[in-house]
């Protein structure tokens, strides 16, 4: 027999103040009612995203207006273009933070299927585009997409939701391990096609630390690395542009002028920014030097126009958003919410471990761009999605 507990009710006599407080808010004016509403807003993740958004779009101007000058004829072609993206990142993100965490629980299977879907209609020739010899993007109409980044957020759903309902049957290999796995080679099969090994590798890492925050035994987790770890090496010796990363990667001024041209005119800019940087518009690499400044080396155009100090405010931001989201993963309502937030911060640090890591000359060199801050409008917007998720998440365990 369970005995049930009933809250009292409150009377005029005898309310507390908490329970007073929520009776004026109840009986608020109508114009109060957006200050409450933006009052329940975890600022301390809110602003440090909002400061690298604008900070993204100021630094995606001075990295890239020489480069829409000559290639558009017009200076504030990739500008205009982050800032209509910010907009809508921001209204997306607060779209996001108005669904409850129960409707995130019903749409993972939809979200996975229509993931698996966008991945197989980029091999569709009328829907898929190619550049750089890979084909990564989808064309909609005016707009491109990458589906790989948005099967990044339905991955780590899925895995929060299986994990979270299988927490009596973990230890089963076949329950607890398997049917996670081979959802991560059928998206990574997909990817591969494309090619893009990187973002396998990165698929891999967040299935395999999610499933070790959702309780699977360590004998699978260390059984599949062992499986893993030959994979990976036939993979990278299948193409030559891979093993000519990884050597360049350890002896760049060696391959000055193919392998290692990145990474040595990254470290030229971080080099010449020094403490306080050249000032703001003031690069050089950015001009035709350094490739694609405005998206995977935009924290380089940063270390040589903000300096030291720039690199370590954007450093100290993205601390920040990842310190508050392991909070908010460790505060959660529930397993589910608890993974889900889990597994979008450790997305987004690894995301930003990889490309500032990049730039550095401290991995070999991945086109991965940095959230919040490249330009690129679905890596923009599906990261607002995911913060606009976890401030509910944040939100829903005082709820």
């Amino acid at each position: 027999m369970t005995t049930q507990y009933r809250l009292p009710a409150p009377d005029a006599t005898n309310r507390s103040a908490p329970m007073a407080m929520l009776t004026r808010h109840r009986t608020a004016t109508p114009d109060a009612r957006p200050r409450i509403f933006f009052s329940r807003f975890d600022f301390h993740l809110l602003l440090p995203v909002l400061l690298l958004v604008g900070i993204g779009v100021v630094m995606v101007y001075s990295a890239s207006s020489a480069l829409a000058l000559k290639k558009f004829g017009a200076d504030t072609y990739f500008l205009k273009k982050q800032a209509a993206f910010a907009m809508v990142g921001i209204l997306l993100l607060l779209a996001a933070y108005r669904v409850p965490i129960k409707t995130l629980r019903h749409l993972t299977y939809p979200l996975v299927a229509l993931a698996f879907a966008l991945l197989f209609a980029v091999h569709i020739p009328a829907f898929g585009i190619s550049a750089g010899g890979a084909t990564r993007w989808l064309h909609l109409g005016r707009f491109s997409f990458q589906p790989a980044e948005f099967a990044r957020f339905a991955l780590v759903l899925y895995l929060a939701y299986s994990l979270s309902r299988k927490q009596e049957q973990l230890n089963d290999f076949y329950i607890g391990f398997l049917p996670h796995v081979l959802i991560l080679g059928l998206f990574s099969f997909l990817i591969l096609l494309q090619p893009d090994f990187g973002t396998v590798v990165i698929l891999g890492a967040i299935t395999w630390i999610m499933m070790f925050m959702g309780g699977v035994p360590l004998k699978h987790l260390g059984t599949s690395l062992l499986f893993l770890f030959p994979a990976v090496y036939v993979f990278l010796v299948v193409e030559s542009y891979r093993i000519e990363r990884i050597i360049s990667f350890f002896d760049p001024w060696q391959y000055a002028s193919d392998g290692g041209y990145q990474i040595i005119h990254s470290l030229m800019a971080f080099g010449s920014g020094g403490v306080w940087g050249k000032g703001l518009g003031q690069g050089y690499q950015k001009l035709f030097y350094l490739p694609e400044p405005h998206t995977d080396f935009i924290f380089s155009v940063i270390g040589e126009e903000l300096g030291l100090l720039g690199v370590i405010f954007i450093l100290f931001l993205y601390g920040a958003i990842i310190y508050k989201g392991i909070r908010i993963a460790l505060n959660a309502p529930d397993m589910f919410a608890s993974l889900l937030a889990g597994g979008i911060t450790f997305a987004l640090a690894l995301q930003v471990c990889v490309n500032t890591c990049v730039t550095l000359a401290l991995l070999p060199t991945k086109g991965l761009t940095l959230p919040f801050l490249s330009y690129g409008g679905t890596s923009l917007l599906l990261n607002m999605i995911a913060v606009g998720v976890l401030m509910k998440i944040g939100a829903t365990e005082i709820e």
